[in-house]
């Protein structure tokens, strides 16, 4: 797309910090930095969302996941963790409308991130919750 940023600095026209790329996907530092070493995963590709991937692009970008969060984590020894975050639509806190995918080094409580998972088991009833999965499943391709 011509004005995606993220295209854009995956073609070098912006400015970024690499932190790992290919012919596939770029990995560069956010420039937020939640925490020390947060980086974007992007494909090179433009899609918008999680919903435009074919599987042989899903296969492709996620499969690189695994090696950037261990050179992050090779970087920082001293992170607890890692959240592997991917929004999808502004509802869902997308921001920028190319699919990416956020690595965010934990290293305490403190580090001012956070996630808040409500507990909703109470509402749902084993015969509600195989109606959902009944849902899902006849949609799957």
């Amino acid at each position: 797309m011509d004005n995606c940023i993220f295209c854009k600095i995956s073609q070098k026209e912006i400015p970024s910090h690499t932190v790992y790329e290919d012919d596939v996907v770029y990995a560069f530092l956010d420039i937020s930095q939640v925490t020390p070493g947060h980086t974007l995963v992007i494909p090179k590709k433009h899609v918008m969302d999680i919903f435009d991937f074919d599987d042989a692009l899903a296969a492709d970008v996620f499969s690189r996941i695994p090696k950037i969060a261990q050179a992050i984590e090779d970087a920082f020894p001293e992170i607890e963790g890692l959240n592997i975050v991917n929004n999808n639509k502004a509802l869902a806190y997308q921001s920028v409308f190319h699919s990416h995918i956020h690595l965010i080094p934990r290293y305490s409580n403190e580090d001012d991130f956070s996630m808040h998972f409500g507990d909703h088991t109470a509402d749902y009833t084993t015969e509600k919750l195989a109606d959902i999965a009944d849902k899902i499943r006849k949609q799957v391709r």
